[in-house]
């Protein structure tokens, strides 16, 4: 074991642990403790509470509408279907190995910690501390382009009841800081305010659906089920049809971006092993049921592919459902669910952006970390928070500078995020496929964490089955990651050239330089607080 690690002066006892606490928490206590960590956050979150944060961070029939215009340039009505499918099946896949690796070590660090505790012994904290830089930047980009879409879909509104109107970058950003400020205040108003907000927006999220559904069911003009499931497009101009999916894959993907955002919440779930793995399985199956269901409707109510593509309300949904309707304050009216659910997504992304920011800090790996690392009087991480939105509203100047932004961040969003889950799920399919995982059962004290055994968790998938599973998430998130940095056109220019590898290169730079300088010396992986 690593000497340093397991130095016992300062930590408290295991058997301490729990003395005092309520006994639905002692088993929380428990588990964390035998990956080195005290109880610092309150358990808030239930099984319904934490399936509606899941449920709405997600957002995944929001996020096809929201990034409709991708899959249908480069793929067209068929390839928008085949590729959400073939998504929506690897993202199940990503979410059981997920689920396998938050079943054995219960942090809000999540994919930072598991690298620590699979990676090999010489590379373990440089990695380690690697993919929690690309966890923080995946998140904050989920937070900016969560609200900069919202944003820029409410001036979409404006611009079909007032034609000569001209949005104005200004404006735009007004709104994105108006939606960072309520994300904001739901998560530091009460201790008890998110998880109650999530549980309520859940109700939204499957009513919005139907309201969304049934008008597009019964009114407007439907093409064929021929043109829906036959009709492919490759307005990119990619050499073959098939690298025209892959690009366009990219909307797909980012509709279910966000999947291990109840993994950071984990700190603050009630018996988290057990129910962190079912909330997000079912959140995967509920939300690509409905995004399945809301990408058929609006494709048979897609008439003319160029017209609803050159809309100038910049999203295409919102022209369909204008051509569905025939009414302006009823395709609005339909439309607005999206920018209001985008309410509780943003609240979400800032929940779990800050909860991965205060872990890391928790673990010195952050600059400033002794004060991103406290929490309030509430047990609420305040100062991590903050500091989310500081940088989301600095990057609300830089988002609004190109017309190829969305696109840009939506691809940041998705090669930082799906980075860090490639490189753990990768790990864990060594580790298994070498039989280095074990069931410990409660005999051992510590578990996976540096140095210690590794014990599999109450979630684990059988070994052939886990191995095919493990297997198709390293390939799938492989070429997710590979296409992430791919702009929409074979010809580009500097305003449709798609800049994600900028800021996710900067970001492994920055990591690297800071690392080199300043965090070997502090950050040492995941801190273990207990002995």
């Amino acid at each position: 074991m690593d000497k340093q690690q397991y130095e016992c002066e300062d930590r408290i006892p295991l058997p301490e642990l729990g003395q005092h606490a309520h006994s639905h928490h002692v088993n929380d206590n428990r588990d964390l403790a035998r990956v080195g960590k005290l109880p610092s956050l309150q358990r808030r979150f239930g099984f319904l509470s934490i399936l509606g944060f899941s449920c709405t961070v997600l957002a995944t029939w929001e996020g096809v509408l929201s990034t409709f215009v991708l899959p249908l340039k480069n793929g067209g009505s068929a390839g928008a279907v085949y590729t959400y499918l073939f998504v929506w099946f690897s993202t199940l896949c990503t979410l059981a190995t997920l689920s396998e690796l938050v079943s054995m070590a219960p942090t809000s660090g999540g994919q930072y910690h598991w690298v620590a505790i699979l990676a090999p012994r010489w590379c373990h904290k440089f990695l380690s501390f690697i993919t929690a830089w690309l966890v923080i930047l995946g998140w904050l980009g989920a937070f900016a382009s969560g609200v900069y879409m919202a944003s820029s879909q409410i001036m979409g509104f404006v611009t079909i009841t007032h034609t000569a109107f001209q949005p104005q970058p200004y404006q735009v950003m007004l709104l994105y800081w108006a939606y960072v400020a309520f994300a904001m205040f739901i998560n530091v108003g009460t201790g008890s305010l998110l998880p109650k907000f999530e549980g309520f927006v859940l109700i939204l999220h499957i009513a919005g659906f139907f309201v969304i559904l049934i008008p597009l069911s019964y009114l407007g003009d439907h093409v064929s089920a021929n043109e829906v499931f036959g009709s492919f497009n490759n307005e990119g101009g990619w050499p073959s049809l098939g690298l025209s999916l892959f690009v366009g894959m990219l909307g797909s993907n980012f509709a279910f971006t966000g999947c291990d955002a109840a993994i950071h919440m984990t700190e603050e779930t009630r018996n988290a092993t057990v129910i962190i793995p079912r909330s997000i399985m079912m959140s995967i199956i509920l939300n690509g049921s409905l995004g399945f269901g809301i990408l058929l409707v609006t494709l048979f109510n897609l008439q003319n592919v160029d017209h609803v593509l050159n809309s100038p309300t910049g999203y295409p949904y919102i022209q369909i459902f204008l051509n569905a309707t025939g009414s302006i304050p009823g395709s609005i009216a339909m439309a607005s669910i999206v920018p209001i659910s985008g309410v509780a997504t943003a609240s979400g992304n800032l929940a779990a952006a800050s909860r991965m920011v205060w872990s890391f800090s928790r673990d010195r790996g952050t600059p400033w970390w002794i004060l991103l690392s406290k929490v309030n009087s509430r047990r609420i991480p305040f100062y991590s928070i903050t500091a989310i939105v500081v940088a989301a509203l600095l990057l609300s100047l830089i988002i609004l500078w190109s017309e190829a932004v969305l696109n840009a961040v939506v691809s940041l969003t998705v090669s930082s995020l799906f980075s860090s889950y490639l490189i753990a799920a990768g790990l864990l399919l060594y580790h298994r496929l070498t039989g280095r995982i074990r069931h410990c059962g409660d005999t051992v004290l510590v578990v996976n964490t540096t140095g210690a055994p590794l014990s599999w968790g109450p979630f684990h998938i059988p070994r052939k089955w886990g191995i095919a599973t493990n297997a198709f998430t390293v390939c799938y998130l492989t070429i997710a990651v590979i296409f992430s940095f791919w702009p929409s056109d074979v010809h580009v220019n500097a305003s449709s050239m798609n800049w994600a590898i900028a800021p996710t290169g900067g970001t492994i730079l920055f990591g690297i330089l800071y690392y080199i300088t300043h965090a070997k010396g502090t950050f040492t992986g995941p801190v273990v607080e207990v002995c």
